[in-house]
């Protein structure tokens, strides 16, 4: 596992996770020593087989010369992943002025500009991940647990990694979806004043929401649709996919779509990991 991304979005505690869930673990090597390394790990005594290497790389020639040795690597045989953590720029200002902890590139500059260099420059490294993770809105237990489900399984028996994300349009859309679908067409349980203060979970917003043929309609095409697009994934050789399902506060609608997609993909063998990102914000 290459561990890297933004500064702030938590790569040393994601290094930390891969430590607990027993990965040998080594923070900010060099990208040159990574043949030697891969190689010594192959001739230790009981052979290291599961290694998470943080990796920082910021300028434009270490990046370039990290490429070249990842292609190599892999052309070698070794399997070797990338993980990309990044947040969204307030939160990573957050994070910087509660830790008072500078960002490595804002030394002549403000947070901020610092933040949007590093983005910049690390671009290129983001198009080649193998999973891209927003922690903008992850606590430090939910990140391990996002880990836990990606990376701490058996690999040869790993179908898909579904993951489902219930959010409100009005909060912003989660970066790391493959998949959006809006369902601010269904009936809104919000105007509903026994209903506003409940979630999309509670048995009377979801009779709500389902009582309407329209939403039984969408499902049952969203059923249709995953039927046929999760096989050609997986036969495309994609581990993980998220799909996101927006309303307008991400607290009722979202929130009931979600839960009848997580039921129908467990009956088909899936084990989809759901985040329902809003339903705790304030209104």
């Amino acid at each position: 596992m290459i561990v890297s991304g933004l500064s702030g979005s938590g790569k040393s505690h994601a290094l930390r996770c891969f430590e607990d869930f027993g990965f040998f673990c080594v923070d900010n090597l060099p990208p040159p020593l990574l043949p030697k390394f891969a190689e010594l790990c192959l001739q230790s005594i009981h052979g290291i087989r599961q290694v998470a290497l943080g990796v920082d790389i910021r300028e434009r020639d270490f990046l370039d010369e990290f490429f070249t040795i990842f292609d190599r690597l892999r052309a070698s045989g070794y399997q070797i992943e990338i993980l990309f953590m990044e947040a969204r720029d307030e939160v990573l200002v957050r994070r910087f002025s509660e830790t008072r902890r500078p960002h490595p590139l804002a030394k002549a500059m403000s947070i901020i500009e610092g933040i949007q260099l590093e983005r910049h420059r690390l671009a290129d490294l983001k198009k080649r991940a193998d999973l891209i993770l927003d922690t903008s809105d992850y606590s430090v237990h939910q990140l391990k647990e996002v880990i836990s489900r990606h990376y701490c399984r058996e690999r040869s028996s790993l179908r898909l990694q579904v993951t489902l994300i219930s959010f409100g349009f009005k909060f912003g859309i989660p970066y790391e979806l493959d998949l959006l679908f809006d369902v601010r067409f269904l009936v809104n349980p919000n105007f509903v004043e026994e209903l506003r203060p409940l979630t999309g979970k509670d048995s009377r917003v979801m009779e709500y929401i389902m009582q309407r043929p329209e939403a039984s309609e969408f499902l049952k095409c969203l059923f249709e649709l995953l039927d046929l697009t999760l096989p050609l994934y997986e036969r495309e050789g994609r581990s993980y996919l998220t799909v996101g399902i927006g309303c307008t506060g991400g607290m009722h609608r979202s929130v009931a779509i979600v839960e009848k997609v997580r039921d129908y993909l467990q009956a088909k063998g899936y084990n989809p990991l759901v985040r329902h990102r809003d339903v705790s914000q304030e209104r």
